[in-house]
């Protein structure tokens, strides 16, 4: 009798995803931040034919080194900045990833978000709560007004278009930044002007939102030069990746008040938050959840859990393979 493939799913998720992958393999659950470092993956992955992993877990040369039998590597999220790319081609394992399942969830996210830190939602709630409400004050908690603001995108790919189309809605004035200029059409219909440099994006915007992937170019992007670089009343967003903004710069702009505002749901470090940007002002911090909801949190495992099965069984699946 054929030896039934054996699939690592690092933590529990939905109970739909496990039963796809107990209907073709031998599957094993890790406990939640059981493999979020390299040593304790490769430990385990050497008997494992498929991996399903988190965004947490590093897929690198260490623990491939040790993946005697590894065929593919399904990523629950649509980012793979955990996973060495490069390494799995070596080893001739797949590469899947959750693309496109998340993206009206987290541009609906991201405006929360940025509704939440320019109108000072959190901030006035505490005030409320903490008993201090005495009354309307006509120059109290004063926020940010939309319509007619210009919001900066800095990564227009699928969700920094959605969020765009969103943002038009409250009738601002859209510009972007992007390796690659949108075509015209496209740039018409989101009301969107292209400007080379992301720093152009900085100087100019009221709310700078974030969404490019992590790359080396995109690593510690908005640092002290960027922040400098905005206007005093602006606001900075991210929903991208932690790291493409340096934490310790950002905590001290907001510290300093040379700039009015953050709403981060992704941090540089995490999941540690740097104790500065804890204790800043006008920072609403949130975590990692711009993507939560249930039914898109379920596709994505869903879309992983077919790469799986598509590559080790040959399942017909929806799946999506990065290489």
């Amino acid at each position: 009798m054929a030896r039934k493939p054996k699939v690592l799913l690092t933590e529990p998720v939905f109970r739909e995803v496990h039963e796809l992958l107990k209907q073709y393999f031998e599957l094993h659950v890790g406990r939640r931040g059981q493999f979020n470092d390299a040593l304790s993956l490769r430990d385990a992955i050497y008997c494992y034919d498929g991996l399903l992993c988190m965004l947490s877990n590093p897929v690198n040369e260490t623990v491939l080194s040790n993946a005697t039998v590894l065929k593919v590597v399904a990523n629950y999220a649509v980012g793979y900045n955990n996973i060495d790319i490069g390494a799995c081609q070596r080893h001739n394992i797949r590469v899947a990833n959750t693309p496109d399942v998340l993206t009206e969830t987290t541009a609906d996210g991201t405006i929360a978000l940025l509704l939440s830190v320019v109108r000072r939602i959190p901030e006035s709630e505490r005030f409320l709560r903490n008993g201090l409400f005495d009354g309307w004050n006509p120059t109290g908690f004063l926020g940010l007004e939309l319509s007619g603001a210009t919001a900066g995108i800095i990564g227009m790919g699928r969700i920094g278009q959605a969020v765009a189309k969103r943002l038009r809605a409250f009738d601002m004035n859209i510009i972007y930044s992007n390796p690659k200029r949108l075509d015209r059409e496209t740039e018409t219909l989101l009301g969107a002007r292209w400007f080379e440099d992301p720093l152009q994006i900085a100087s100019r915007a009221d709310v700078v939102s974030l969404h490019c992937p992590l790359t080396d170019k995109t690593r510690h992007l908005v640092n002290q030069q960027f922040l400098d670089s905005m206007k005093p009343d602006a606001y900075l967003i991210n929903a991208s990746r932690g790291p493409v903004v340096e934490e310790i710069a950002l905590a001290m702009a907001l510290h300093d008040r040379r700039i009015a505002g953050a709403g981060i749901d992704v941090f540089e470090f995490e999941p540690e938050v740097q104790d500065m940007l804890l204790s800043a002002p006008n920072a609403v911090l949130v975590p990692h959840i711009t993507s939560a909801t249930k039914p898109t949190r379920l596709k994505m495992g869903m879309l992983a859990a077919g790469a799986i099965a598509k590559t080790l069984c040959g399942a017909d699946y929806p799946c999506h393979f990065v290489v």
